[in-house]
């Protein structure tokens, strides 16, 4: 009789990482969340998971993914805010590639070393150089100190594979939304429009509203971390080796996503413009071919599904 597999993710009071928690736990492994809760809530832990209190670049933290016997490690704690990260990129790589790193080395210093998911970007790390639908082995030019981190943390991990032989895995997500979305997110769009939409306020949108993203549905995000710990690697090489994209492969405007929001809502309000941001990008979507074949991982829920569910949520937060 085999013993339970055993799973750590750090962030895991947060958004994406509760999700992934859940996830990890419904498919049968002993669960564990580390998080410092400075922007996740210690009610996000899903019932039946251990809970680690510390900061991914303390010592505390890598004892705790060192000495915690895991299977993997989904490593989802970051700073996430770009435009933090614009405006103090040093305490973005601070937390987001000495953070990464602390817990890498810890990782592969483990007596029985885990497999280690990294949770990257998929929009952020192509930036407006690429030719949407972007894939993994696209040439990489992140805009911003976020993206330059997560795609620092990503050339560390291929490293750490080729000479230490560590199971690294990253996961390069695209605009995530769903339940319990933060606001301040990469896709926090979602979550303001709902928001409004309950207020019975208009859709601020910036510019013409016709730049696209690929919004990715939250459960379909953690159903990929579930497939990455299990899954076959292929061997071991350059930065996309390990490297999958986790989307949908398909576009849609600020204009659609307000317009299909508002029909599965049920709800009618005025949409208004406001000047463009400075910066941003005006075309992202990725290609998941990749992760189809190597990780069986495909999504799952459309767009208007998966918009209609997360309305639900913040409708029920509102009345509960």
């Amino acid at each position: 009789m085999t013993s339970q597999l055993r799973a750590l993710v750090t962030g895991g009071a947060g958004f994406i990482g509760s999700h992934v928690a859940d996830a990890l736990l419904a498919a049968g492994y002993a669960t564990d969340v580390l998080d410092d809760l400075s922007r996740g809530q210690r009610e996000r832990v899903p019932a039946g998971a251990g809970f680690h209190q510390f900061d991914i670049r303390s010592a505390d933290a890598a004892a705790v993914v060192r000495e915690g016997g895991y299977d993997v490690v989904c490593h989802l704690a970051a700073q996430i805010d770009v435009r933090l990260s614009v405006a103090d990129p040093v305490a973005d790589a601070s937390r987001n590639i000495l953070g990464s790193l602390n817990l890498a080395e810890a990782a592969r210093a483990a007596p029985r070393p885990p497999r280690f998911v990294f949770s990257s970007t998929g929009g952020a790390v192509y930036g407006d150089l690429a030719v949407p639908p972007s894939a993994e082995d696209e040439p990489k030019n992140p805009e911003s100190p976020y993206g330059i981190a997560k795609l620092s943390v990503e050339y560390y991990l291929a490293s750490f594979a080729r000479l230490y032989g560590l199971e690294t895995v990253a996961l390069r997500y695209s605009n995530v939304y769903g339940p319990g979305q933060d606001p301040h997110g990469e896709a926090g769009v979602v979550a303001i429009f709902c928001g409004r939409l309950l207020d019975g306020r208009p859709l601020t949108v910036f510019g013409d509203g016709l730049q696209t993203r690929d919004y990715v549905y939250v459960g379909d995000v953690a159903a990929a971390n579930v497939c990455a710990a299990r899954a076959v690697l292929p061997p071991a090489g350059p930065v996309d080796a390990r490297a999958f994209n986790v989307g949908t492969g398909v576009p849609t405007s600020v204009l659609d996503l307000a317009a299909t929001l508002q029909r599965v809502a049920g709800v009618s309000v005025p949409v208004e413009h406001l000047p463009a941001r400075k910066g941003e990008q005006a075309r992202s979507f990725i290609a998941v071919d990749k992760a189809a074949r190597a990780l069986d991982w495909r999504p799952r829920l459309s767009l208007a599904d998966g918009l209609a569910r997360t309305y639900a949520s913040f409708r029920d937060l509102r009345t509960a």
